[in-house]
């Protein structure tokens, strides 16, 4: 009913950047937050950035300065600029959004991942 798929991983070297994008689609009404999440291996998933329906945001400690989320929201797509990228960022990165489909209530959906390694 809803999908989301990213695209845009990849391998990068450290210092790098990278972006990466997910496109909500579907039976949709309508979006709220979107955000990713990652999660390294033996580690366990933890949120990376989101943001609101009217653009607020929010980072984790560990990426604030260095990646930007954003959305478009006529495309249903979110994107996650990363720079400076470090080899403790190397994980695969799954975007989560709170999406309202046509014919039912708020649920939330996630994307199949995205791997981002950081070579040092």
């Amino acid at each position: 009913q809803v999908q989301l798929v990213e695209s845009g991983g990849g391998l990068v070297q450290a210092g790098g950047s990278l972006r990466i994008s997910c496109a909500a689609s579907g039976s949709i009404f309508a979006i709220d937050v979107m955000g990713w999440d990652r999660q390294a291996p033996g580690k366990q998933r933890e949120l990376v950035a989101t943001i609101t329906a009217d653009g607020r945001t929010n980072y984790a400690d560990s990426v604030k300065g260095r990646f930007t989320i954003s959305r478009d929201n006529a495309k249903n797509t979110v994107y996650l600029q990363m720079n400076s990228l470090k080899p403790e960022d190397t994980a695969a990165y799954y975007c989560n959004a709170v999406v309202r489909p046509r014919y039912s209530d708020y649920d939330s959906y996630w994307g199949q991942g995205t791997q981002v390694t950081v070579s040092s």
